[in-house]
């Protein structure tokens, strides 16, 4: 103990020493001529023994500083303790009373509110009661005096005894004898004040009393009714009471009031979730409302009857609480359906509200367009969102479509034609489509299968548009697969930047307008159908009448199919132009179909080749091909095939018409058109009849295969006359270079059968490559007629 001490002693003095030693050595640092620079400069020279001496200088201080702050922690602790208590005192101290006089002041203003309730309720009091008793005691006054004059009658003590006995009557709420007393003392009023049986002054407060009472009776009732527990008996009998007494709007407000009131009430066990289904939630949100609007309307027409004023108050609220339920619905189930596009969801919302509130149309209150007008944008949403999935999962399909038509995946094929399903006295054809429009079919028949609510919000017109937008876009689409059309139709409305796979052969093209054909002519219309219900009704007992034709009666759905054929054609011409234009030139540029071909044929007449020219064999081996094609793909609608066939010989041969250029050379060429060249000749002697026989082998070939149309008859005539024409102004006679029309009969038939792959005819009277027979005035004009007609 004794050598701790000693060397806690010697410690110390050594701390004192060091201290000594540092005030010294700080009064450096004091001098007001001290210079910072000059003594860094001086330190920065240290050797590493001086550097060794400053760290462990500066560790003594350290250790000297925390020696200090220790003692004088010790010798000041009892001060600290004692201050730091006094402090913790202090701020709850303070945080009390600042708690106590928030408390204070809440007591205050709730005296406050208490003592001016009670003011307010002593001076009602003081006022009804002096007002009552200034009333009655006028009358007991007058009483009294009667009394000295003489004995009161028995009118007279009844006028006084009458208000005492409403009151008993009011305070024990015996409302149906209150009213018929009330009753009572206006017709002993009315009977007093004729006969003036009572004196002014009774008769004036009695009057005033039966009046109070009235009043009375009215707020009692109106606090009835508006009471949450009331039954509906005892609303009922309320409402009536209060109606009775002449406060009939009041009355009907309070009852509708009331209504409102349950309704509500009833709405907070609804609570609707993300998770929750809109349906169940539409259903249920319809059944309170659109129930406690009926029972309101029932009641009012019970106890207000028809009244125009009760009546039209009734309207405003219903359409008031209807907007209210078109919000409920649209935040909480329609806003989220129509967002993601769906329509099924949205359109079952819709019919399920428009079912609830179509019922209260028996009861007068047709509401009916309100919900309409509200849930249509949401409806329009989802109903745009769907057309434009639909376009774009066709496009995506149509960008890997090999263009190949097969039946449905569902169907099986039975045969060469398209397979038939029955279906209860029904007869379902599945027809052959490719991959692309399949899938298009199968959606627009989805998206028709909930079409209720689009017609009752009049969106069928909506609707078509939008469907016809979506098959347009996909026609042309249809029309960027055919080869050679990415040039001409690069930047279609909604296709432009899609990219479709191309159609390289002719039964692959076929396809494309199969696709189209089919979905424009039969598919879409008959899902389009159930836009228009009003149409199975009429006739639906009649298995004779195709649904087609009851669809074509309605004059919308008739125009809207003109234009999907319309569109159809757009599709048609483009093919038509394309394949006409890779027969009439070449690869290079150059046109097969012009007047050299004409012009520049020189020969001897059995020298010559009675044939057709190359660019007319070709067109006939074509629509030879093109027509087995669709023979096969359009069974059952061979109609489409043949009006094909006669379009795109109608465009070879309007082009040969329309070409200026072609008869400016055959008029104007370095050698007239000659008999050779009507099929032209340099010699007289030579007669070739290429040209007509061109024109003739078209006519014929048209008509066997049943596409030769009056337009084309007449364009052919046409050209021949002008042919004629042109022969005529070199100076020769058609009539005696033209033969009968017999010969290129059989020219032609001769031809089609060498280009069909048919065996040679044999003739064995003459040789038809020799146009040896003589001339007939009779085939001259009847060339010239077909001309003219």
């Amino acid at each position: 103990m004794a050598s701790a001490k000693t060397s806690s002693r010697s410690r110390g003095t050594s701390v004192k020493e060091n201290g000594t030693k540092l005030e010294d050595g700080l009064n450096v640092f004091k001098s007001d001529r001290f210079d910072a620079d000059s003594y860094i400069q001086s330190k920065c020279s240290l050797n590493e023994k001086e550097i060794r001496l400053l760290c462990s200088y500066l560790l003594d201080l350290k250790r000297s500083s925390a020696e200090e702050m220790r003692k004088s922690v010790y010798a000041n602790y009892a001060a600290f303790i004692r201050g730091g208590f006094f402090l913790l005192i202090a701020d709850r101290t303070s945080k009390e009373i600042s708690d106590l006089e928030g408390e204070l002041s809440s007591i205050r203003n709730l005296l406050s509110t208490q003592a001016t309730l009670i003011h307010g309720l002593a001076e009602g009091v003081n006022i009804d009661s002096l007002s009552l008793k200034a009333s009655e005691g006028s009358m007991v006054n007058e009483l009294l005096s009667n009394v000295e004059d003489g004995e009161p009658s028995d009118l007279e003590k009844w006028s006084v005894e009458f208000p005492d006995m409403l009151d008993v009557l009011l305070a024990e709420r015996r409302v149906d004898e209150a009213l018929a007393a009330l009753d009572e003392g206006d017709r002993v009023a009315a009977e007093a004040k004729e006969t003036e049986s009572l004196s002014p002054g009774i008769l004036r407060s009695l009057e005033m009393a039966i009046t109070e009472r009235r009043q009375k009776l009215a707020d009692q009732l109106a606090e009835a009714a508006c009471q949450p527990s009331t039954r509906s008996s005892e609303l009922h009998a309320a409402i009536s009471a209060l109606k009775k007494l002449g406060d009939g709007a009041r009355a009907h407000r309070l009852l509708l009031d009331a209504h409102l009131q349950r309704y509500q009430y009833n709405m907070q066990s609804l609570r609707p979730s993300s998770t929750s289904y809109g349906g169940a939630y539409t259903a249920a949100l319809s059944q309170i409302v659109f129930s406690a609007i009926a029972q309101a309307a029932s009641d009012s027409l019970a106890i207000f009857g028809k009244e125009r004023e009760y009546r039209s108050e009734l309207v405003m609220w219903a359409t008031k609480q209807t907007e209210a339920f078109a919000v409920l619905v649209q935040r909480h189930a329609l806003a989220s359906s129509a967002a993601a596009g769906g329509l099924r969801a949205a359109a079952e919302c819709v019919q399920i509200a428009l079912g609830h509130c179509s019922l209260l149309e028996a009861r007068g209150l047709a509401l009916c367009p309100v919900l309409i007008k509200l849930f249509r944008p949401s409806v329009e949403q989802a109903l745009n969102a769907n057309i434009k999935r639909i376009e774009e999962s066709t496009a995506a399909l149509a960008a890997a479509d090999d263009w190949v038509l097969t039946y449905p995946p569902t169907s099986t094929r039975q045969s060469g034609r398209s397979s038939v399903t029955s279906l209860g006295n029904a007869a379902v054809f599945q027809h052959k489509l490719t991959s692309s429009a399949h899938r298009f079919n199968l959606m627009v028949q989805d998206f028709f299968e909930d079409v209720g609510p689009l017609l009752s919000m009049q969106l069928g017109g909506q609707t078509l548009e939008g469907l016809f937008q979506v098959f347009n876009s996909y026609v042309n689409m249809l029309i960027k697969a055919l080869p050679g059309s990415m040039e001409e139709e690069a930047n279609f409305e909604g296709s432009g930047n899609k990219i479709v796979r191309m159609a390289e052969t002719e039964a692959q093209q076929i396809a494309l307008l199969a696709n189209a054909s089919l979905l424009a002519d039969e598919l879409l219309p008959r899902a389009a159908m159930k836009l228009a219900p009003m149409n199975q009704t009429n006739h639906k007992d009649d298995p004779r009448r195709r649904p087609l034709d009851r669809q074509n009666r309605h004059p919308e759905q008739r125009e809207w199919r003109k234009r999907l054929v319309n569109s159809v054609d757009r599709l048609k011409d483009t093919f038509c132009r394309q394949h006409a234009l890779d027969l009439i030139f070449t690869e290079d540029g150059d046109s097969h179909l012009s007047a050299e071909m004409y012009i520049n044929m020189v020969g001897n007449a059995d020298e010559v080749d009675w044939f057709p020219s190359p660019i007319y064999q070709e067109l006939f081996v074509k629509l030879n091909g093109m027509a087995a094609i669709a023979a096969e793909m359009f069974v059952g609608r061979e109609r489409f095939a043949t009006l094909l066939l006669m379009r795109l010989t109608e465009t070879v041969i309007l082009w040969l018409s329309e070409d200026q250029s072609f008869w400016d050379d055959i008029e104007e060429g370095p050698r007239p058109l000659g008999p050779l060249g009507l099929h032209q000749a340099c010699n007289s002697e030579i007669i070739s009849f290429i040209f007509y026989l061109d024109m003739k082998f078209v006519m014929c070939f048209a008509s066997q295969g049943r596409y030769l149309s009056r337009n084309l008859h007449r364009v052919v005539n046409e050209i021949i006359s002008k042919a004629v024409a042109v022969l005529s102004a070199t100076g020769m006679d058609p009539d005696r270079v033209l033969p009968e029309d017999e010969w290129f009969n059989e020219i032609c038939q001769d031809a089609m059968e060498r280009l069909s792959g048919k065996p040679k005819a044999i003739d064995g009277d003459r040789e038809v490559n020799s146009p040896t027979a003589s001339v007939s005035a009779q085939s001259i004009s009847s060339v010239r007629s077909h001309g003219s007609s």
